[in-house]
C-alpha cells in the first residue's frame, strides 16, 4: 500500500463520509485512474519528437506509453490518418497513487511562482483536469535529453458524483488549490 493510499484509507474517507453522509462505504468518492496526455501536433514533421514524448511519458509513468495516432486526415496541419500526434498512458492501482503522491508531493512544488492550481478543471461529475506547460518539473526528466519542452494533460478521474465531492476529495489527499 503506497503512502497516499494509507492517507485515503486511513482519514480522507472518514472525512468525506462525515461531511457528505453516506448510507454505504462503497459511495465515498474514490479515485480510479489518472490520465496523462502529450500532444505533439509538430510530431507530424519530426518523427523523433513522438519518441522522446513516449520515453519521457514512461520515465513519468512507470509504465509503457502508447502512441496517439490522428482519427482524420486535415490538409491545413498537413495531417495524414494515421500520423503519430501524441503519446497518453493511464494509470491504475499502486502507479496511480504513486504519480498523484509525486504530482503534490515534488512536481507543483517546483513550479516557479506557484499559487495554487485553479479549480476550474472539474467536468460536472468529479473528474479533474490539470494542464502542465513544462514537464521539467518532475525529477525523472533529464534537461540535457529534452530536444522541445513538452506540455502534458493530467486527468483524475474519481467516483464522486458532483465537483464539490470530487474537489474535497482532492484537497484532503493534498492537491493545492487556490483560495
Amino acid at each position: 500500500m503506497t503512502r497516499l493510499e494509507k492517507i485515503y484509507t486511513d482519514k480522507v474517507a472518514s472525512v468525506l463520509n462525515k461531511e457528505f453522509g453516506y448510507k454505504s462505504s462503497m459511495e465515498i468518492p474514490c479515485i480510479k485512474a489518472i490520465s496523462l496526455n502529450i500532444g505533439l501536433g509538430e510530431a507530424s514533421q519530426n518523427a523523433k519528437l513522438i519518441d522522446g514524448a513516449v520515453s519521457e511519458l514512461t520515465a513519468l509513468a512507470g509504465q509503457k506509453a502508447v502512441v496517439t495516432r490522428a482519427k482524420k486526415s486535415i490538409a491545413a496541419f498537413k495531417l495524414r490518418e494515421g500520423m503519430p500526434v501524441g503519446a497518453r498512458v493511464t494509470l491504475r492501482r499502486d502507479y496511480m497513487w504513486d504519480f498523484l503522491d509525486k504530482l503534490v508531493s515534488f512536481a507543483l512544488p517546483r513550479v516557479r511562482d506557484f499559487r495554487g492550481i485553479p479549480d476550474k478543471g472539474f467536468d460536472g461529475r468529479g473528474n479533474f483536469t490539470l494542464g502542465i506547460k513544462e514537464l521539467t518539473i518532475f525529477p525523472e526528466i533529464r534537461l540535457d535529453q529534452i530536444e522541445l519542452t513538452k506540455g502534458m494533460n493530467v486527468t483524475i478521474v474519481t467516483s464522486a458524483k458532483t465537483d464539490k465531492e470530487g474537489k474535497m476529495l482532492l484537497e484532503l489527499l493534498g492537491m493545492p488549490f487556490k483560495k
